[in-house]
């Protein structure tokens, strides 16, 4: 193939992926790095990339210290009663205290935050939540990183990390290629943070056909952010802690501003409180430390957003669907009307856009919801991501090893979705994550750790002709193609991404099985998954754009693999209404109060699974 290569050397610090973690560590790294060369290597344009690409109506953490509101501690306890007792509490502490100052940093870069005319604070949507006028947050966040990097690649997606020749388990770089004109892309780095995506489509989406990319999650976070840290044998944890969404049905709009702002409410299809006849066996399943709704009434102490799931979910196997969002009594007030349009308006177009063309009016219909497929990723409401070090302050032993947000590989950072065990950063808290990821990148780089990288000539061919593949083996093999996409010598990404969601959905707990697996489905899932990835080595790419999708389903794949591990190791139901495990029904606290942490050797594929300590370091 006659594409060049791009050769950029001398970086101190990469970035890869400008979603909101990665423009933070850009943005972060010029303040700590002066003289430091900084690059940034985007799949899409910084200016709108990411979750937040299409905007956000919402800043989802937000401390309020200076208001009085709430302090880090508070936030710390929110996501453990959340996350059932399963978050790394140094990493989450250390995001929480430093989050509001980012925030004020956006305010100053010109994003409409709305304010309450009496008090003067933010004007809140719910404890953590501040309203915003965010239909351009992105833009406004990426002139900050365009203006601190060296240079920004947009349009490159990173396929694989450049390992260090010289010493082994030290990251010196990445590689890829431009989606537009196809030239290999080759960056050598001292350090490199990862700030890709989590993972949607790995499950198979409830929207199919003509409704294929109506999903919750950006459709196209295929999953590299642990994909590059698997590949490059990074240790990851919680990969088990899907996130599965109540969502406007088919549009998949978002819940919360409605649920806090309008005080909107939720019934079965007889018209009826549907949640409280499903808690008192759900609190035998899970126990009265995580499930204590006289006490949590009393204490204003939230419900876990799973445990909320599992009462929709068997309302709806019952026979007692579909589930409706009450939106007729707040809309008949004109403003909470408007509210509720431009809740979607900024930044879920889709959902206001199929009420109009389906006929639904919510001033005189109450919409349907349904439940999401699962998604993974580690900035939202779960803890997903790499085994990260945490700050030196605040981490015991087990969870430090020398720079923040490091993860198990030397010189290899994460932001955002990348981390492990930090749910509830949302989009401020994974710009945080990223400036805190910068800051310990350059103290890296500053205590002489990335001193006499290599990178042999042999690892750049190597990886240039693995990326290409597809396209050689399209060429080889195009001619026998029949009845237009079947060929026996390949799969094309299309293919392979029906087959991955066929899996996922089937073996690992999906919507069509309800959320249910087990040992044997599992063990089942991950035969196939082996199979699969040796169909992979054969996959077809008839261009650039579909070489872009074979990367992303390799990168998806690793994903999937990982979760399924995950789920397998750990034997209980940790999170009800986010997966079963149907031969282990109920959470067990005496085997599993931990975290999972998994490696996949990078050489064999083989997988080594351990318990690490849960420790509560915030008190009750």
């Amino acid at each position: 193939m006659a594409y060049k290569t791009i050769i950029e050397d001398d970086i101190d610090i990469l970035v890869a992926g400008a979603g909101l973690g990665g423009t933070g560590a850009a943005f972060e790294a010029r303040y700590w790095g002066k003289d430091k060369k900084i690059v940034i290597a985007e799949k899409a344009n910084i200016d709108r990339s990411g979750a937040v690409a299409q905007g956000l109506y919402a800043i989802n953490c937000y401390m309020g210290t200076r208001f009085g509101e709430n302090n880090p501690e508070d936030h710390v306890r929110y996501a453990r009663i959340d996350l059932m007792g399963m978050v790394r509490e140094d990493l989450l502490f250390d995001m929480a205290r430093h989050v509001d100052s980012t925030v004020h940093q956006f305010e100053e870069w010109g994003l409409p935050l709305m304010r309450n005319p009496k008090t003067g604070a933010y004007q809140r949507e719910g404890r953590w939540q501040i309203m915003i006028h965010g239909e351009s947050y992105k833009p406004i966040v990426a002139e900050a990183a365009k203006k601190s990097a060296d240079k920004v690649f947009n349009r490159i997606c990173v396929t694989h990390l450049l390992m260090d020749d010289a010493k082994e388990n030290r990251v010196a770089g990445a590689v890829g290629f431009n989606v537009r004109t196809g030239n290999y892309h080759v960056f050598k780095s001292k350090t490199v943070i990862v700030g890709a995506g989590g993972a949607s489509n790995i499950f198979k989406p409830r929207s199919v056909g003509e409704g294929a990319g109506r999903v919750w999650y950006a459709p196209w976070s295929s999953g590299s952010a642990y994909g590059l840290l698997i590949g490059a044998g990074a240790k990851m944890t919680q990969m088990e802690n899907r996130i599965v969404l109540a969502r406007f049905k088919d549009g998949y709009g978002p819940v919360g501003a409605y649920f806090l702002h309008l005080k909107t409410y939720t019934q079965n299809g007889l018209g009826e409180e549907y949640e409280s006849k499903w808690f008192p066996a759900l609190q035998e399943m899970v126990g009265k430390e995580y499930l204590d709704v006289e006490a949590s009434h009393a204490t204003h102490r939230p419900i876990p957003t799973c445990l909320r799931n599992h009462a929709f979910i068997n309302e709806v196997n019952a026979g007692r669907g579909p589930i409706h969002m009450v939106t007729m009594e707040a809309f008949q007030d004109p403003h909470l009307e408007e509210i509720g349009w431009h809740n979607f308006l900024g930044m879920t177009v889709g959902q206001a856009v199929l009420w109009a063309a389906t006929d639904v009016d919510p001033k005189n219909e109450n919409p349907e919801l349904t439940t999401s497929e699962p998604y993974v990723m580690g900035s939202h409401a779960t803890g997903c991501g790499a085994w990260c070090s945490g700050p030196e302050d605040v981490s015991p032993p087990e969870y430090f090893w020398g720079y923040n947000r490091m993860t198990t590989v030397e010189g290899l950072f994460g932001a955002g979705d990348a981390v492990g065990g930090t749910p509830h950063a949302f989009s401020s808290g994974s710009f945080t994550e990223g400036r805190l990821a910068a800051k310990a990148a350059c103290k890296y780089i500053d205590d002489g750790k990335a001193e006499g990288i290599r990178v042999s000539e042999e690892q750049i061919a190597r990886r240039k002709e693995e990326i290409y593949k597809p396209m050689e083996h399209y060429k080889i093999y195009r001619n026998e193609i029949t009845a237009g996409s079947v060929n026996p010598n390949y799969i094309n990404p299309r293919q392979g991404l029906d087959r991955l969601q066929k899996m996922m959905d089937e073996y690992a707990g999906g919507v069509t099985v309800s959320y249910m697996t087990n040992e044997k489905l599992l063990q089942i899932g991950l035969k196939k998954m082996k199979i699969m990835e040796e169909d992979l080595e054969k996959i077809a790419a008839e261009n650039i754009h579909e070489l872009l999708r074979a990367w992303e389903l390799k990168h998806r794949h690793l994903t999937s693999e990982a979760v399924m591990q995950h789920t397998l190791f750990r034997k209980e139901t940790r999170w009800p209404g986010y997966y079963y495990r149907g031969d282990a029904m109920k959470l067990d606290d005496e085997n599993w109060h931990v975290l999972t942490v998994s490696r996949r050797d990078p050489e064999t594929g083989e997988y080594t699974m351990e318990k690490a300590p849960c420790y509560h370091l915030v008190e009750e």
